[in-house]
């Protein structure tokens, strides 16, 4: 099985190297590294040069946002599974890929797993994300996966679209929801943290992104058809408060 992970980046100087070298030291036997850069500015681009016995394919130009980027580096991969790591996260063990290649071995369509917020110099954890095994109709008490775990089949996005560039901030959630949920895809959990996220996300990163994220998620039920929750922009973020029991712990 092929697996294709895809990295946007922009301005990501600070950061890239460690998601780089996160993915060029998975021990998974076929793995195809796509990195779309959006034109940085700051060196990015050298540190992606220095890289390149790595990369499978890169591109540095101009694009429309960071969900513009990630179906570029869709349409770019050519793997059976696709997963996308963005230049801030970094896988959390050397066998990350491995254990999704498996998990997909036993013919799910989509896979994810837990995640850990690390601090900038990703020594402390923030808090962890554990996802927990999904049902129909968490998504309704507002529940979703943690896109940087999320891994699909290529032929999903070939049937199911690719993001939808109309959402600034929640296109990630949107298209889980319209896989998982209305599209009803087999999802397979992995009880493991397999990704650490440094804080300050773009979602996250100000009150008012966090404002537009939440509007932006009853509007992605309504576009898919689905009858969106009583107060989902409410539920989704309380569905997180039991994650911050972990702020301060050293991450191991």
């Amino acid at each position: 099985m092929k697996m294709s992970v895809i990295t946007v980046s922009y301005n990501s100087a600070a950061t890239i190297e460690d998601t780089i070298r996160s993915v060029a030291g998975q021990r998974c036997g076929d793995v195809e590294y796509i990195v779309v850069d959006g034109g940085s500015t700051d060196g990015t681009p050298d540190i992606i040069k220095r890289y390149e016995c790595n990369i499978s394919r890169w591109v540095s130009e101009k694009d429309g946002g960071i969900y513009d980027a990630m179906n570029k580096g869709i349409k770019m991969s050519t793997g059976d599974v696709v997963g996308i790591l963005n230049s801030d996260d970094v896988y959390a063990g050397a066998d990350v890929l491995a254990m999704v290649a498996e998990a997909f071995g036993r013919g799910d369509d989509c896979c994810y797993s837990d995640l850990a917020y690390v601090s900038r110099d990703m020594k402390n954890v923030v808090r962890r994300w554990k996802s927990g095994e999904y049902r129909p109709g968490r998504f309704r008490i507002g529940w979703h996966p943690p896109h940087p775990s999320f891994f699909v089949r290529r032929e999903i996005y070939d049937r199911y679209g690719m993001f939808n560039r109309d959402f600034r901030i929640a296109a990630d959630y949107e298209i889980m929801l319209r896989f998982m949920e209305r599209h009803k895809i087999a999802a397979a959990y992995l009880p493991e943290v397999t990704v650490k996220m440094r804080v300050g996300g773009e979602s996250g990163k100000s009150l008012m992104n966090i404002i537009r994220a939440n509007a932006e998620v009853r509007r992605a039920w309504l576009e898919n058809g689905l009858k969106p929750p009583p107060l989902i922009y409410i539920r989704k973020p309380l569905s997180k408060l039991r994650q911050l029991s972990l702020i301060g712990r050293r991450e191991k």
